[in-house]
């Protein structure tokens, strides 16, 4: 049985993972790299692979640096199914929807190819199947595939698959787990992590591993005064949030702070189309989701609240521009790397009444970055900005376990993992989450590089 790596190596984003046995090719998640734009020309490359030689794709959720490639690899002849829980599905769908039209934007911005067509995408999306937790499923001939729940995003999963062609000295089939992205401890929406049960070897996130995130508990109070600060002195608040998980945690946090009374009454506009079809997901799933026994809103619905002003459309989102009242502007991308949060630091950046929140990792290369690395100039849409307004950031609304927890969660309840393959993460962070889980982690710890293969 051989692993081999084609993405999530060198860099935090574009999940890929490929598994090859004498009977079948699978393939785990088929994400996009994601960096100062949407698509760059790193990402138009061959998969190292052949696409019509695949028998299944296993994905672990549906943010695009997981998904995006999907679409790519119909395009280039592959026809097998593709394996998710049913709310990854259904988020899938409008994540590589909202995608294709920012990649066309970034076509005749900026001249990258669009790697593949809404009739790939549609495609795509019939070659899939929702599958629940907890049940087992043969994906391809001798490999067999369990969904975990990883409590990071709606739907999403830690994924083990039994490799039938490589039996262990106990005579039980390799079980390989893919950790996809293991969510934060506590988060207010979400079921916890599930616990590690059984592995030989873990291809694990390691995105925070050398760090560790406030206590959740802070978050509301942070966010309470940063807000209360900016909107006293009429500035404009702007959180650039990614529109799955991140968005629907920060909408529940105002939800009870605007019930309670504790902001201001101004506008609080969520500018994202995306968000808002995935915040309609949120509540259709809802079976999927944990809210805190005792903290029930009145009307049942977390994600809106009195204030709480949906911009669906282009001209609705321009008119913001309008409103010269104190205001809060949640918009996409999280990282800042586009999406109609682009618009809103061009016009605000310079503005010392204004703040910037910053609720979620800023990969290298992003806008994002380069605002936290306190860039006095940073280029938007080619113009030169500069960067007057004030910025916080609250690591605590990350929707990814840090250190303490991913080592915490790679200790099985049954025997010990073998080899732990860490992705996911900067060069720096995975060496120090290498070290740190190795003082109580019995294992073997390796840093992939890209396409590289391990023989088991």
């Amino acid at each position: 049985m051989r692993l081999s790596f084609h993405g999530a190596t060198e860099e935090v984003t574009g999940s890929c993972y490929l598994i090859e046995t004498e009977r079948a090719k699978v393939l785990v998640d088929c994400g996009m790299k994601q960096g100062e734009r949407m698509c760059m020309l790193r990402e138009l490359d061959s998969f190292n692979f052949e696409p019509a030689h695949l028998d299944a794709v296993v994905v672990t959720h549906a943010h695009f640096d997981h998904t995006g490639r999907l679409p790519e690899l119909i395009a280039k002849g592959f026809t097998g199914k593709i394996f998710m829980t049913p709310p990854t599905k259904s988020l899938t769908d409008i994540i590589l929807e909202d995608s294709l039209n920012i990649m066309r934007e970034n076509a005749e911005r900026c001249h990258d190819p669009v790697p593949y067509t809404k009739e790939d995408k549609d495609r795509a999306m019939k070659l899939m199947t929702g599958v629940g937790y907890h049940t087992q499923i043969e994906v391809a001939p001798g490999i067999h595939a369990m969904f975990h729940d990883a409590g990071h995003i709606l739907g999403s999963a830690f994924i083990t698959l039994d490799i039938e062609d490589s039996p262990q000295p106990d005579g039980k089939p390799l079980r390989l787990l893919f950790s996809g992205d293991i969510g934060n401890d506590d988060v207010p929406i979400l079921p916890k992590t599930e616990h590690l049960h059984r592995a030989d070897a873990v291809i694990c996130e390691a995105t925070y591993g050398d760090r560790e995130h406030d206590p959740i508990g802070l978050r509301g109070e942070k966010l309470k005064t940063f807000a209360k600060k900016i909107l006293e002195r009429r500035g404009t608040l702007l959180i650039p949030a990614f529109s799955v998980e991140r968005t629907q945690e920060l909408l529940y946090e105002l939800d009870k702070l605007v019930t309670a009374g504790e902001l201001p009454k101004v506008p609080i506009y969520l500018d994202s189309p995306l968000a808002i079809r995935a915040t309609a997901l949120y509540r259709q799933y809802a079976d999927y989701l944990s809210f805190p026994p005792g903290q029930a809103d009145p009307d049942l619905d977390f994600f809106s609240f009195d204030g709480l002003i949906e911009t669906m459309t282009p001209e609705q989102s321009k008119a913001i521009n309008t409103d010269h009242r104190p205001k809060i502007i949640v918009a996409g991308n999280g990282m800042m790397s586009g999406g109609r949060i682009m618009h809103h630091l061009r016009r605000y950046l310079d503005d010392k009444k204004s703040g910037l929140l910053v609720i979620g990792f800023q990969a290298p290369g992003t806008l994002g970055r380069q605002i936290m690395n306190k860039a006095e100039h940073v280029k938007i849409f080619g113009e030169d900005v500069s960067v007057q307004l004030e910025i916080e950031d609250i690591n605590s609304f990350s929707a990814h376990g840090d250190r303490k927890k991913l080592r915490a969660w790679l200790k099985p309840e049954e025997g010990r993992v073998q080899k732990v393959f860490l992705v996911h993460g900067e060069d720096q962070a995975k060496e120090s989450f290498a070290k740190y889980a190795a003082e109580t982690v019995d294992a073997e710890f390796h840093i992939p590089r890209m396409h590289q293969v391990f023989d088991f």
